[in-house]
């Protein structure tokens, strides 16, 4: 007779297994659910490119009352340097391809936010995240490589640059040692950055102090540009340049980021600047958030108080004869910022729950969210 033919083993099926207790309830099924969406992967938009938990940065170290310098402090005798709270507790996410404005006055937290995104300095708590992955997890080739997807454009393009090294060099030393380049087209890769941020490559051989402040502030763009970064943070970039240069570079923006496809965190004090140029608006006082939206969203709805105010202070064409009130005050000290909200000395609205407690960042409209305690009375 003639053998059968051979069958192949059906596979197993994967089944997954939830190791719970005899009896679970409907919040550890839950719990057990929510992990388990967790570990599956995400399709590449939908990871944030940057995300920060909860993010905090200190400069100064407390005290202890019973420590030997706590002991010093009580009897008036030479005291160690007060701890300043520059950014407390933030949460962020800036997709790919997003333009986010970070809005606030002098002194709120903008630029020490904008260098811990860019990796310049290290988060006192909380978690920051590139492209899903935290840093502190990672080893330190992985985190070199992630820290090249960040670059920074900083404010004064004088003072960024090293006046002792020529363009070439400043442009194309990232990019020689990261082995994007090499020396012998390390000229040919120079000139197409200067092409790319509107300079003339002939130009390559001179130093920064021979340009003019728009030039320079080209140069830095260039050097960010020559490591190919998916994210440049713009520290008021365009505050030092005349109004005339200031089109200029923000056009040069918008035009790199149809050409490259950018992202960017525009950080400035110029509220006109922030509704030309970006997608949605984080409004920051004394290193917290205190309201975040779409720009059109932000501009006809503002909810926070402090957001209202920094609106009303905008010059409009078609609004004559307006009489523009200062806010209230001055921002506080943050080596000793007020207790609840930090807004309540300068709100028309505070009332005595905020002076005691924190104001959470709660959802008023779809993706508008808002830290105001005037919410749960609407």
């Amino acid at each position: 007779m003639p053998a059968a033919p051979l069958r192949r083993a059906a596979p197993e099926r994967r089944r997954y297994v939830y190791r719970a207790t005899p009896n679970p309830t409907r919040r550890d099924r839950a719990r057990r659910f929510a992990a388990f969406i967790r570990e599956l992967p995400m399709p590449s938009d939908l990871i944030p490119l940057i995300e920060l938990h909860q993010v905090s940065k200190t400069f100064g170290k407390p005290v202890a009352e019973h420590s030997l310098q706590g002991l010093l402090q009580r009897l008036h005798l030479p005291r160690p340097k007060p701890v300043t709270h520059a950014v407390d507790r933030i949460d962020l996410r800036i997709m790919r391809g997003e333009v986010v404005g970070l809005v606030g006055e002098s002194g709120c937290g903008k630029s020490t936010l904008g260098r811990m995104v860019a990796g310049l300095l290290p988060v006192s708590s909380g978690v920051a995240s590139v492209d899903g992955k935290p840093l502190d997890s990672l080893t330190t080739q992985e985190r070199k490589a992630l820290r090249l997807k960040v670059q920074m454009i900083f404010q004064d393009p004088s003072s960024s640059l090293n006046p002792r090294l020529r363009v070439d060099r400043i442009v194309g030393e990232g990019a020689l040692l990261h082995g994007l380049t090499d020396r012998k087209g390390a000229d040919d890769y120079v000139s197409a950055q200067l092409q790319r941020a509107g300079l003339s490559p002939q130009l390559r051989q001179r130093y920064p102090h021979q340009f003019s402040g728009g030039q320079r502030q080209r140069i830095g763009i260039a050097r960010a540009l020559a490591v190919q970064p998916e994210l440049l943070v713009c520290d008021e970039s365009v505050a030092a340049l005349d109004v005339s240069i200031q089109a200029q570079i923000l056009n040069l923006f918008m035009d790199l980021r149809d050409e490259l496809g950018l992202t960017y965190l525009f950080i400035s004090h110029d509220l006109g600047v922030v509704e030309h140029l970006c997608d949605r608006v984080v409004v920051m006082y004394l290193g917290r958030v205190v309201e975040t939206a779409s720009v059109d969203d932000l501009f006809a709805r503002a909810n926070h108080p402090y957001t209202q105010a920094l609106l009303a202070q905008i010059p409009r064409f078609d609004i004559r004869s307006t009489r523009y009130d200062a806010i209230k005050g001055e921002i506080p000290s943050p080596l000793n910022p007020p207790t609840g909200c930090h807004f309540h000395p300068r709100c028309p609205h505070a009332m005595a729950r905020c002076r005691e407690e924190v104001p959470a960042l709660r959802e008023v409209s779809p993706n508008h969210q808002s830290a105001c305690h005037l919410n749960d009375q609407r």
